[in-house]
């Protein structure tokens, strides 16, 4: 057997009779692996598994999440196919999947019967029990990280060339631009009910989002590849006002679900892009500083006519009360609308249990236990996904958040400076997404939605893949195939 190891990519186990293709003219050397029919359905899924996801409801019912677990299952299945079809193992070295495993790691931890309780009564029996306060929704909530890991680094491996990026991104984008004109027609014909069918008593719809505040959530995140492919410069002219049409019906959605925290994540988000591709034309020290002005100028000018022609197109809309919501709320005594008391509470929670939290997923049962307004609120989540995090997971858990956000952030930038247009535009439109989303989980919690974290992971791996998925600049065509996919070639191993 012999073992090649990509430089960022994956890992490729394969044997000598493996269909490889190597060049040796380069000081590097590759190895190139067709696309067989396992791996185009493995992408198939992933491409159905987004939209279907978030058509479920956001997929948080049981049912919907026994689907998506059968997806995640179907996908090992055709990965161990395409592997023997090959010859080949791929396994992706993003290091972004080693905060998710130490995530998925410390959740074993808290399963662990290592907490002795003792009973009160005349005699004292000493219980054991998990450090986790609740294992069932621990074992849950290992289930789905688990699923949504195995969607990443499928999406890691398979999205391997620049024709796969092009499609997801459209598959991304055309779906978000169709989900956002049924999510602003069921509004105006039956805004309390989802599919016209199904009403709901205790949560305000839009879409096919049980809260709307996760349909927002959901449109932060592809109203992010037309706007950042604009920003970076990398749309055909007679495709911009296409592409901003797009963007501005998802704003439109977005702003219409009167989310505040996806208002203000909005806002965030455009001023992101402002910021970077500012960033961008300053490192261009080759163009005359009167062209960088004049870049500058144009985005900031794209930027104060979206943010407008959102708010005037919304008012047409007769989406007057979502605007007028987002400025009463300052005039309140509370403009949190209770997140203080439960951040409060929150809180106390984290000091009980600093170190590993009280287990992933033992929120809702664990806060009426430090809630002094006992029995009023009986709260599933903290509204802060930050605050949560350390609450379910400890410092350890924030660490290994922390960490998945700085390696993000890092490899992105790193893959912004590719010499594609398109690489360079989706790579920021897919971290300027996830910008967004973490902005919004200041306030809320859109990523407990599974539909929402899956199309965040796969921005996250859009935005941090590999020279793979870049097309070759033309001057360099003829060393096009050693500059693909650098490797080297490693010892032999035994397997």
């Amino acid at each position: 057997m012999t073992t090649s190891v990509s430089n960022d990519s994956s890992i490729i186990v394969a044997p000598e009779s493996a269909p490889v293709i190597s060049t040796t003219s380069a000081p590097r050397s590759i190895y190139r692996i067709k696309h067989t029919l396992a791996s185009r359905f493995v992408f198939l899924i992933i491409c159905v598994a987004i939209v279907t996801s978030a058509l479920a409801y956001g997929t948080v019912h049981y049912w919907a999440l026994e689907l998506f677990n059968l997806g995640a299952l179907t996908i090992i299945i055709l990965w161990v196919i395409d592997s023997w079809q090959l010859g080949q193992l791929r396994l992706s070295r993003s290091p972004l999947q080693v905060p998710l495993i130490g995530i998925i790691g410390l959740g074993l931890i808290q399963l662990l019967p290592v907490r002795s309780i003792s009973s009160g009564g005349i005699t004292t029996v000493a219980l054991v029990q998990s450090l986790s306060l609740d294992p069932n929704s621990t074992k849950l909530v290992l289930v789905q990280l688990s699923t949504l890991l195995i969607f990443f680094a499928a999406t890691l491996i398979f999205t391997d060339t620049p024709h796969r990026l092009r499609l997801l991104v459209r598959t991304i984008l055309i779906f978000g631009f169709c989900l956002a004109i049924f999510g602003l027609t069921q509004s105006f014909t039956s805004p309390t009910k989802v599919y016209w069918v199904r009403e709901l008593n205790q949560s305000t719809a839009f879409g096919p989002f049980i809260n709307r505040h996760h349909f927002a959530g959901y449109m932060e995140l592809t109203i992010a590849l037309p706007l950042g492919l604009l920003f970076a410069g990398a749309v055909d002219k007679d495709k911009q006002i296409l592409y901003a049409f797009a963007a501005g019906l998802m704003g439109v959605a977005l702003v219409m679900t009167s989310s505040r925290g996806g208002i203000i994540s909005l806002v965030a988000e455009v001023l992101f892009f402002v910021l970077v591709t500012a960033l961008w034309s300053k490192r261009g020290h080759r163009k005359r500083k009167r062209s960088r002005v004049r870049d500058a100028l144009i985005r900031i000018g794209l930027a104060v006519a979206l943010l407008v022609g959102l708010f005037v197109g919304v008012t047409m809309m007769g989406g007057e009360l979502s605007l007028t919501r987002l400025i009463d709320s300052v005039n309140t005594d509370d403009p949190t609308t209770g997140r203080a008391h439960f951040w409060a509470v929150t809180i106390e929670m984290i000091k009980a249990h600093p170190v590993l939290g009280t287990g992933l997923g033992a929120f809702g049962v664990i806060y009426t236990r430090f809630d002094s307004r006992n029995g009023l609120f009986r709260l599933e989540q903290a509204h802060n996904d930050y605050l949560q995090v350390l609450s379910d997971a400890g410092i350890v858990g924030a660490v290994l958040a922390l960490s998945f956000v700085l390696l993000l952030f890092y490899r992105a930038f790193v893959r912004m400076k590719s010499h594609d247009d398109f690489r360079r535009g989706v790579a920021l439109a897919s971290l300027g997404g996830c910008f967004a989303v973490l902005v919004h989980s200041f306030f809320d919690f859109t990523l407990h939605t599974t539909s929402n974290a899956l199309l965040f992971l796969v921005l996250a791996g859009l935005a941090t893949m590999n020279g793979r998925v870049e097309n070759q600049p033309r001057k360099r065509k003829r060393h096009s195939e050693s500059e693909l996919e650098p490797a080297h070639t490693g010892p032999v191993s035994p397997m």
